[in-house]
Order: structure tokens, then C-alpha cells, then sequence
């Protein structure tokens, strides 16, 4: 997999317990806008980078007419949603 760490959109569902899910996410590139709706979610993990908590999503989505797993990570500092690795 390759590090891309590109900023997202992202619809989540945050449960009352703080459980958060991804939903699906806008990726835009050179070919434009995409909104990839997340299939499978394997697994979630946590991370300190350099202090600062971080929230490790390895998923898998159909991207044209592909089969692919990635990598989503969620910032808690700043709520902000990065494409880590594809």
C-alpha cells in the first residue's frame, strides 16, 4: 500500500459511547469528485503519534469497479479525516 495522508470529506456515525463508524467519504483527485460509500470495516485501532491521539480504520470500498483496501485515519485533536494508505 502506498501513504498518500490526503485530507477527506467524511460522513461518520458517532455512537453515545464515543464508537465512531465511517459511512463514506469524498475523495477528490484528478479525475474530480468521488463519494466512496465504505463496505467493510476490518478492523480499528489507535495510535500516539508524537502525542497526538489517532484513530486507524483498515477498510475495503469498490472503487471503479474495483475491489481495494485502504487505510482512514481520524485525527481526535483537530476532527479532521485523512486517506492514509491505498
Amino acid at each position: 500500500m502506498k501513504v498518500l495522508m490526503k485530507p477527506i470529506k467524511m460522513i461518520a456515525w458517532f455512537e453515545e459511547d464515543g464508537k465512531i463508524t465511517p459511512v463514506r467519504y469524498q475523495l477528490i483527485n484528478e479525475d474530480g469528485k468521488k463519494t466512496i460509500n465504505i463496505n467493510r470495516i476490518f478492523y480499528q485501532d489507535e495510535e500516539k503519534l508524537a502525542g497526538n491521539r489517532m484513530y486507524i480504520y483498515k477498510c475495503q470500498s469498490i472503487i471503479n469497479g474495483v475491489e481495494k483496501v485502504y487505510e482512514l485515519k481520524y485525527e481526535v485533536n483537530t476532527c479532521k479525516w485523512f486517506l492514509y494508505k491505498m
